[in-house]
């Protein structure tokens, strides 16, 4: 299943409302209405939003309300993870409300602004395009470490660096433009010398020699191709120039100010229950097909599969020994120097606060500790 396919039960793609952040479509996309929601009367009704104790005493959280960037399926496997073994309730919240993502959905980073949603799973460019615009939002944490997206190629013809694009054609999709240009600007690429293919979502035309690449999540049309068997090679982006994290978790400045302790509870609840995924990437997959994402019709298999790619992309040497969603100073460079290039200047500071993450891995070395070794590929 590709992730930004789904929908319940056919729909657009995902990546049409979430992955044409930088540039000009980002930019324009987060724009007024947005913007607008930042000081409207939305936000001031929508305040009871995550509210509760933060000083001594037992933590009453209330509802944790968690805007995911698209449907339940594993991507958020953590998050099922932390609800049904009760790590939320143990953190101080009462419940969790989850307001899925989607094609008719709002855009998290305006669920957030309003105070509809305590957090988001979003991600730097998106988030960055709305910071430029004047949103009041963090970023405090990054599940992947690794940007997901690559350039997928037969195994027999493999792309294997930026270079062994030239003289090839490779199918781009419409709302996967703007990051495929900020690759290029970022790898140095002379987009003269590659073939450029208009293409939707469905890999069919890789398999049938119509292009010579394919660009698509390592967890996603790699996948569904390798389901099929299909031997294929993938080149992640990051590897070659565009080092953006993602999944991120996004929230309203303030609220890092004003309810620090919530925020906190939030990540070492996340931290547990995607450490438990780490450790058995099949207890998010079935929890996805039987429990969370049920109405989706997903199969186990499939879920398990892109539950173990996504774990490669959350744990490695720097979170294993750092903690997980942390994000070192110098990747942090990294992305705010890739976003440049897409045309948003943001300091770091503007776009990341990770003192919440440092706080709660001061005060609980043993959720570092916990964590299983490095996954290795398959």
């Amino acid at each position: 299943m590709n992730r930004y396919r789904r929908t319940a039960p056919t729909g657009p793609a995902r990546r049409d409302f979430v992955r044409a952040g930088l540039g000009a479509v980002g930019l324009t996309a987060v724009g007024g209405p947005l913007l607008a929601a930042c000081g409207s009367s939305a936000s001031k009704s929508a305040a009871s939003v995550g509210t509760g104790t933060t000083g001594p005493g037992p933590k009453n959280f209330g509802t944790l309300t968690y805007r995911l960037s698209w449907v339940e399926n594993v991507e958020f496997a953590g998050a099922y993870i932390a609800d049904s073994k009760g790590y939320y309730k143990a953190e101080g919240f009462s419940g969790l409300s989850i307001i899925p993502g989607g094609p008719s959905a709002t855009p998290m980073e305006t669920d957030v602004v309003t105070k509809k949603a305590i957090v988001a799973i979003s991600s730097p460019d998106i988030t960055g395009a709305a910071v430029a615009k004047g949103a009041p939002l963090k970023i405090i944490g990054a599940q992947y470490q690794k940007n997901p997206f690559v350039i997928m190629s037969m195994a027999d013809k493999p792309i294997a660096k930026p270079e062994d694009m030239y003289g090839k054609k490779i199918g781009v999709q419409g709302a996967n433009e703007s990051v495929w240009n900020a690759f290029l600007a970022a790898a140095k690429l002379d987009a003269s010398k590659i073939t450029k293919v208009p293409v939707q979502f469905d890999p069919t035309p890789l398999t049938q020699g119509t292009v010579d690449g394919w660009f698509s999540f390592i967890t996603n049309e790699p996948v569904d191709l390798g389901m099929k068997g299909f031997k294929v090679a993938t080149m992640m982006l990051a590897d070659h120039g565009y080092p953006l994290v993602s999944e991120v978790y996004i929230v309203r400045a303030d609220t890092i100010a004003s309810q620090r302790p919530l925020l906190k509870a939030l990540l070492r609840a996340e931290i547990k229950g995607w450490t438990d995924n780490l450790k058995d990437p099949g207890l998010g997959a079935s929890l996805t097909v039987n429990t969370y994402g049920k109405s989706l019709g997903l199969k186990v298999d499939e879920q398990a599969l892109e539950s173990k790619a996504e774990n490669l992309l959350i744990l490695n040497a720097e979170t294993k020994t750092n903690g997980i969603f942390t994000v070192t100073d110098a990747l942090i460079e990294q992305n705010i120097a890739t976003l440049k290039t897409g045309g948003l200047n943001l300091s770091a500071s503007q776009l990341f606060d990770l003192s919440l993450l440092k706080e709660v891995y001061q005060e609980d070395p043993g959720l570092i500790a916990a964590l299983p070794a490095v996954p290795t590929p398959a």
